[in-house]
This record gives C-alpha cells, structure tokens and sequence, in this order.
C-alpha cells in the first residue's frame, strides 16, 4: 500500500483502485458507488469520472477479484489500474461508427434531394429502397455503441441515457421500413443517421477528453526510469527494472541518467536536473545523505544511491495522484451536464408518447398518431442544442490556432471566460526557461577566446554550456580546433589548445548562474546568465489587468529568484511552493470565490494545471505540462494569454446566442408537431435548418476582429 493510501485509508484498511470504462454519466457513478459501498468490508467508494476509475477504501481480506465481481454483478466492467499505454482508448471504438454514420447520411441526403424535389411512384420507391439498403444496416452498425449499452442495463434492470436514445432510433427505422415497404411516400433514414452522427461526435470528443486527462496522469509516471544498476553486497552490478527494485538496494546511477526510484545518496556527490518537480531551471547540488527523486536527471557525476521508495511511493507518483484528484474535482461539470441530459432525452420521448396517446384518444388512428410522434422525436432532436457549444468551441480553436494558440479541451474556453485570478510559474513561463549568458561578457571575449569556449561547451550536456553553445554559434562563430578534450564530473570541460591548458567550468566564487573561460596563463572570463522575461511580458501583464484579471507569481523556485522577477514586473509572488502547495494556493482562491488561471510549463505545474478552473502551457513546457494544461501557446511573446481570454469571452457570447436559437427553433417548432402539422419530413428539414443556424452563427467567429480582439 502506497503512503498516500495510508494517509486516505482509516487504520487498518486497504485504498485500491479500479478502472471502470464503462462510467458515461452521473447515474453510472451513483451506481458503481452504491453496489461496492453494499459489498461487506468496503468502508467507501469514490468515483472519477474524469479518468474514469473508483477509488475503494476496504479491509485486508476483500481482493482485488472480489471488487471486480461486485461491479460485474450491476454491468460494468472494472480491473486494476493499469497504465495508459496498456489502457484501450475510449476514441477508437467509436471512430468506425462515426465515419459509417458520416459516410451513410451524406449517401441518404443524395436521395432524400430528389424525393424533395418531386420524385413519386416508381422512382420514389427506388430511392426509398436505395436509401434503406444504404441506411439500414449503417444505423445497426453506427448505433451499436448505444443498442449495446441500453440492452446491458435493462438486461440488469436499470436504465441509462442510451435506453430513450436506442427506443427513438429503433423507432424511426421501422416507420422508415413500413413505409418503403407500403410505397409510403416518405422515409425518414436520413433523420435517424444524422442523430447517430451528432450523437456519435458528441461523444468522441468526450472520450478524446478522458483519454487526453488519464495520458496526463500516466505520463508522469513514465518520467522515472525504467530500471536501475543494483549495486550487489559483493561489488558486481546488475540491470533491476524499477518494477522490481525494493527499498534497501543500492542503485549506482551514472552521469546523464534520471532515477528509477526515490533515495538517498551513500556515495558520491553531484548535480541534479530537478526542473520536473520544482520548476528550477538551475542544477541542485546534493552530497551524501541528501535526498533525491524518482525522475530527477544526474547531471554532472556518478552516485550511489539507496532505495528509499519505488513505484507509487515515490514523490513522482505523488504528484501523479495529485493530478488525478484535480481532475475529479472537475467532474462537477460533468456531472451537471449529464444530468441535464438525462433529463432531456425522457422529457423528448414522454413528449412523443404523449402526442401519440392524444392523438390515438381523437381517434387519428394507428398510422397518424405514429407519424405525429415520429415528427416529434426528429423535430425535438437536441441536434442544434448540441452544436450549441462544440461548433463554436471549434471555430474559435481554429482562429486561435492561427495565432498560435492550441485549443486542448473546448470547455476550457468556456472557464476561461470566467477567469478573474490568474497565477503565473516563473521558469518557462514568465521567462524563457532557458540560461541565456550576458551579452556584455560575451562581447569582453576576444575572437579565440569565444571560439575556444564554443568548443569547450559543444563538449558538454550542461544546461550552462548548451546556453552558451547556443549563444555563440548564433553570432557565427565557428569552434576552435582543441585537443585531449575530457569533462571532469563537477568541475567542468579541459582541454589543449595550441599547447595551452583550457578549461571551461564552476567558477571558485560566483553570484548567481554562471560560469569560467580559463585560456593558459590569461585572467579568467566569468560568464553570467541569466533567464530572460518572455517578450511582451509587460504588455500581457496590463491587457489582463484591464480585462479585470489580478495577476501573481507562483512558482517552486528559490526565493531569491523569483523575488528578482517580481521586481521586475511588479507582481506579487509565492515562492519555494511544492506542487501539493500550488494546488493548494488555487484551491484557497477558489474557496474565496475566484477563476483562477494558472500558467505553468513543469512537471511540477501538474497537479496546479489541473486544479485551476482553466489552464494554459508554452509549447517549450515538458509533455506533462501540456498534456494538464487546457491551452498550449506555440510562440515565446506572453500576448497569448489575453488573446485566448479575449477570444473566450467572444466564445461564450456566441454560445449564448445559440442556445437562445435553439430553444426559441423549439419553442416554435413543437407544438406545430404536436398539433399534426408538420410531417417526418419536415420535422427533419426543420431540424436541419436549426442546426445551420447556430452552425453559421458560430461562424462569425472565425472573423480576425472576433479572437483577436473580442469585438463582435
């Protein structure tokens, strides 16, 4: 059992968790929650939508098997929590669906023109039969997903949001069949396909969502190494994979390696890439008894280091949970969104029934009462409601895309809009996240001296000596021809130039970043560095303060660091913070009352990431930064971040507007169904036509002016 699950699990107790892919709505959790909490020995069960698991917290003598079981009996599927990269994907199960359903409903549209358009008797009937041997089997295919999910819970007793869904297809297909068979002189398949397509897209983008938060979660677990060199009590060495490796051993990890497990150094001394977990950009220095971390990369020399923590113990897997339960935090908007659509879809068919009910009561008979309900399932199809949110959402991504912003998760662009608090990573974010040297040092160095530093620090993996690299080849400087070149493991880089020693290396006393270009017998060259503030940090900061944004800095580097950057853009900041602290700063804004947005680049900007109510990434930050964050901005000038507010802003304002269409097109259409007056047909035409609506509605905001600027 991991530290984090004794610090949830009472005394005693045992905390596990299992993936359950089979959760789609709030009643599915209600459910998985109640049959284990009913299981003797399971003291809770807590459920995430967002990744799609339960945690259970229960006695030693319940397995593994035994919670399976317990869920298998209510139909859902569970098993351990595994890594993403051996998880099936929620998407690609209904992506063939998808395009059968795209592809049929194009197809059928084709044919339904020329009924439109006149078409009767023999040739009617012949598109009537096309359409059916096209859309037919496409609706038993593409509704598969659903047919499959409401036989499973009436099988069980239960219903689901694909029981209504299901009754409406099944429905519409067989009036569809009886009137080609009758030579009716209307079908409606074309109907049928385009609520499966809706609904099919609809729910990809909500598993592309799952898929994308539960990657962001295992992608942290992958940043350790995938083993270790044991160091044996007899001297000898051999290959451990971390799954494996156990407290006590000795693991001997080399310079340019990352951990596999958390330790303590017994031997040795070096330099470690801590960046992941706190954000600083400069090397730690840790001796012997200093501790260090699963995923941390040895920079400079070879260490000893005793095993402390493996696999979920570790501080890395922390921070993963940390993520996790970010993430079920959110579920809160899931949650009311799938109660909103239980709700609807009933309310539609009732609605149906009805109308059949009192019609059947006037004596219209079986045929016509059907037909006025078919017309009412098709005219109240929530299609335009759907396209609402996503259409939008998706042209206003694509007008950030070219500016360079990438749309991650389109419901961010709904929080963003809200947003009044943003909190800002120093390292990567507000600056570059990259050492760049003095440009006055650079220029004190004659022309050999800056060729034989370029050599040197090609030679190194150094953070300092690629910034340096970097540096000088950009001012077209070519290397100088060195020999007998070795790194020394702490010290730096020496070679032979023209007979004279050279050395580029940790200066005996410094300030701050930087580093020393020995050349023979000539004085020493400090070089120093330091980590520029992102362009147009300024201006960014002053278009969010008048968008009614309060900014701050919160970062893990030291306080010295950030206290310098704070000066020099006039905010306030919280330094040293741990990724459980920044998690906690947002969650104590949010109690208050704030949106807050944060703005971080670093594994340890993870669980914050995720936290916030909206999230945003450079495209330099590490895979995890990106994977959490809901935005990732591609280009170094932090304008950015009031652009994607702006056009948020400008997102919602037209989401409102299409929601007022839609429900006014309802309002309006359905009791012209009701009363008889509009047939399948035209239910279908009408549907169509509101769906257009909010589809060129939304439109408006690919315009420049709309994302860029926010006017309307």
């Amino acid at each position: 059992m991991t530290a984090a699950a004794r610090a949830l699990a009472p005394q005693g107790q045992v905390h596990s968790v299992l993936a359950v892919p089979g959760m789609h709505c709030a009643g599915c959790m209600g459910k998985v929650e109640r049959a284990l909490a009913a299981v003797p020995g399971v003291a809770s069960a807590r459920t995430n939508l967002t990744a799609r698991t339960v945690e259970v917290v229960h006695d030693p003598a319940l397995d593994m098997p035994d919670l399976v079981a317990a869920l298998a009996t209510t139909g859902f599927e569970a098993q351990p929590r595994v890594l993403v990269e051996d998880a099936p994907s929620a998407v690609k199960p209904l992506l063939a669906p998808l395009a059968v359903a795209a592809f049929a409903c194009m197809n059928v549209m084709l044919m339904s023109v020329s009924i439109w358009s006149g078409a009767e008797g023999t040739t009617r009937d012949m598109f009537h039969w096309i359409s059916a041997a096209i859309g037919v089997p496409a609706i038993l295919y593409a509704g598969r997903p659903f047919f499959t999910s409401a036989f499973a819970a009436l099988k069980r007793g239960r219903t689901n949001m694909d029981v209504p869904i299901s009754i409406g297809v099944t429905l519409a297909t067989g009036l569809s069949l009886y009137e080609t068979v009758t030579h009716g002189p209307e079908a409606w398949f074309d109907g049928t396909l385009m609520l499966l397509f809706f609904l099919l897209a609809g729910r990809c983008l909500d598993a592309m969502m799952r898929d994308r938060a539960r990657a962001g979660v295992d992608s942290l677990l992958r940043q350790a190494a995938s083993g270790a060199m044991v160091v044996e009590a007899d001297g000898t060495t051999r290959w451990v994979a971390a799954a494996a490796l156990q407290p006590g051993m000795v693991m001997r990890v080399a310079s340019g390696e990352r951990l596999a497990a958390d330790g303590e150094l017994v031997a040795g001394a070096s330099t470690f890439d801590q960046s992941l977990l706190t954000g600083e950009s400069e090397p730690v220095a840790a001796g012997r008894g200093d501790t260090v971390h699963a995923g941390t990369l040895n920079v400079e020399a070879p260490v000893d280091v005793r095993v402390t923590a493996i696999g979920q113990d570790t501080a890395l897997a922390e921070i993963a949970r940390l993520m996790e339960a970010a993430g079920q935090s959110r579920s809160a908007y899931v949650r009311i969104a799938d109660r909103a659509s239980r709700l609807y879809a009933p309310a539609v068919h009732t609605l149906a029934a009805l109308s059949f009910a009192g019609w059947m009561l006037a004596g219209a008979g079986v045929y016509k009462s059907l037909v006025i309900a078919i017309a009412v399932l098709i005219i109240t199809c929530p299609c335009a409601l759907g396209l609402a949110v996503p259409v939008a959402q998706v042209v206003a991504a694509g007008a950030l895309m070219k500016h360079g912003i990438l749309v991650k998760d389109g419901s961010a662009l709904e929080r963003l809009a809200e947003i009044n608090r943003a909190l800002l990573d120093k390292t990567g974010t507000l600056t570059l996240g990259r050492p760049v040297p003095d440009d006055a040092a650079l220029d004190a160095l004659s022309a050999d001296e800056a060729a034989i530093a370029l050599a040197l620090a090609s030679h190194s993996r150094h953070p300092l000596s690629l910034g340096l690299a970097q540096a000088l080849a950009a001012r077209g400087l070519k290397s100088a021809a060195l020999d007998d070149v070795v790194e020394l493991p702490g010290r730096g880089v020496t070679a032979r130039w023209n007979g004279a020693s050279v050395m580029l290396g940790k200066p005996v006393a410094a300030e701050g970043m930087a580093t020393a270009l020995t050349v023979g017998d000539r004085p020493v060259r400090m070089i120093g560095f330091a980590d520029r503030l992102r362009p147009d940090a300024h201006a960014a900061l002053g278009q969010l303060k008048a968008l009614g944004i309060e900014c701050s800095i919160l970062s893990g580097d030291a306080v010295p660091a950030v206290a310098q950057v704070a000066r020099q853009i006039g905010l306030t900041a919280q330094a040293s913070a741990s990724p459980a602290d920044k998690r906690d700063a947002i969650a104590r804004l949010q109690r208050t009352g704030r949106n807050v947005l944060m703005v971080g680049d670093g594994l340890n900007d993870g669980p914050a990431l995720a936290e916030a109510d909206a999230s945003m990434a450079p495209g330099s930050a590490s895979d995890v930064g990106r994977q959490a964050s809901d935005l990732v901005f591609t280009g170094d000038s932090l304008l950015a971040l009031p652009r994607a507010v702006r056009a948020a802003r400008f997102t919602m304002k037209v989401v409102r507007q299409n929601f007022t269409l839609a429900i006014g097109y309802n309002v309006l259409a359905v009791p012209l169904a009701i009363a008889g007056l509009v047939t399948p047909l035209l239910a279908a035409v009408a549907m169509s036509t509101s769906s257009l609506i909010v589809v060129g509605n939304s439109l408006r905001l690919a315009r420049a002016t709309g994302p860029v600027d926010g006017r309307d």
